[in-house]
């Protein structure tokens, strides 16, 4: 979708809202795809001295399993949108991903939006960021609880061990 902004270009204070629902459900993400419903993004294009800032927010929901434990999750994120729209780029060879080209004098929503998303999104998946994985021995997920398995003991302790046997 592409937003309009030719009455703002020459306009500096001038403002533009947008609202707008982006599917990616096409986006793979390591093995999985985790957006099935519609990223919606919304917020304000602002003309602030000569230079175009758009602000706002994607909010969706990520279905997907987590990286620690295996365990499928569904987790609402928001994310900011805080980019700089220009009309083109000075310089190809150093480009800044949170700067975008106008096309003629609309911006492409959509790939705002899947820009912003991706870049946004933490390398792993995890049902909660504080996410205590599974037992390396018995493979119980430690979110649950303690597992029953005894920690080994490290080889370079084991004459101490001894000693608090006695």
């Amino acid at each position: 979708m592409l937003l309009g902004l030719a009455k703002i270009l020459d306009c500096p204070g001038a403002s533009v809202s947008f609202s707008t629902s982006v599917d990616l459900s096409d986006l793979r993400y390591g093995v999985s795809y985790p957006v099935s419903e519609p990223v919606l993004a919304q917020g304000t294009v602002r003309n602030t001295a000569g230079v175009l800032v758009m602000t706002g927010e994607l909010t969706t929901t990520i279905h997907g399993t987590c990286d620690r434990c295996a365990r499928d999750f569904d987790r609402d994120i928001r994310f900011p949108i805080n980019v700089v729209l220009v009309t083109e780029m000075a310089d190809e060879e150093n480009e800044d991903e949170w700067v975008f080209p106008l096309e003629g004098d609309s911006a492409d929503l959509d790939d705002i939006v899947r820009t912003v998303f991706v870049l946004n999104l933490d390398s792993k998946l995890l049902c909660r960021e504080d996410c205590k994985g599974i037992c390396q021995r018995c493979g119980k997920n430690l979110n649950d609880g303690p597992c029953g398995c005894q920690k080994e003991l490290d080889p370079r302790f084991a004459a101490l061990k001894q000693l608090l046997e006695k």
